[in-house]
């Protein structure tokens, strides 16, 4: 087992029994000519999905079928699952083709979410029994899970990023598509969210700039805003702030 991997379980919070599982699942399909982790992508997913129904079911046992599926969804979504991803820094542990590395590939969100996805799969494949599985995603959950409350609307992650900044009466976040390549048929978006510097409180915070990647403008500007409010928090929490 190479140390990348071991470094990855330790913040995972998991050892394989069988490292060739992880290193699978790490496989971005990108990586000509070797087996890639998207069969575990769809396996993890409906553990997932399982599991944290599951979890809303005995959380909320007066909330209806419709409730409890709207809430699934905030917990599964690709920009929730890649705030996980990103407290394991699993970017830096992908495997990659050179391509989808310079184009910036382990920082994109929907890639980020499905090696997560991907992970757990490799984690029940490895043995792990779901008790143990529903212990595991419960601990990455934390309290995201314990803090839903029934009422939760489903919110984008540009519409969580412009409420967090009103909140705290900081600039709107600006939005500017940097390339467009492909055919017309298959574009690719390359976009950059700025959020300028807050000079309201008694320490100034310096700009947040990030950016998002995807076949839709629309896409790769949820991804901007999602890194863009996971940093803000991140260094909101550092301060003390909520």
């Amino acid at each position: 087992m190479t140390d990348p991997l071991a470094r990855f379980q330790r913040i995972l919070g998991y050892q394989f029994e069988d490292a060739q599982w992880l290193k699978l699942a790490l496989t971005h399909r990108s990586v000509s000519g070797r087996r890639n982790n998207e069969r575990l992508e769809f396996l993890g997913d409906g553990l997932l999905n399982f599991v944290i129904a599951d979890c809303l079911y005995l959380q909320f046992p007066d909330q209806d079928e419709g409730r409890l599926s709207r809430l699934r969804a905030t917990l599964v979504r690709q920009d929730s699952l890649a705030i996980i991803a990103r407290e394991w820094q699993l970017g830096d542990f992908l495997l990659m083709g050179s391509g989808e590395l310079k184009s910036g590939g382990f920082r994109r969100e929907s890639i980020l979410a499905d090696g997560v996805e991907a992970v757990i799969g490799a984690m029940h494949r490895d043995g792990v029994s779901l008790p143990d599985m529903q212990m595991h995603i419960r601990r990455w959950y934390g309290d995201r899970l314990l803090a839903l409350q029934a009422g939760d609307t489903l919110k984008d992650a540009k519409s969580r990023l412009q409420e967090w900044l009103q909140a705290r009466k900081r600039p709107l976040p600006q939005y500017e598509v940097l390339s467009i390549t492909g055919e017309a048929h298959d574009q690719h978006f390359h976009v950059r969210c700025v959020v300028g510097p807050d000079e309201t409180g008694k320490t100034a915070a310096a700009a947040v700039i990030t950016e998002g990647r995807g076949p839709s403008r629309r896409i790769a500007e949820q991804e901007a805003a999602a890194v863009a409010l996971a940093s803000l928090q991140d260094t909101g929490s550092q301060h003390g702030q909520q």
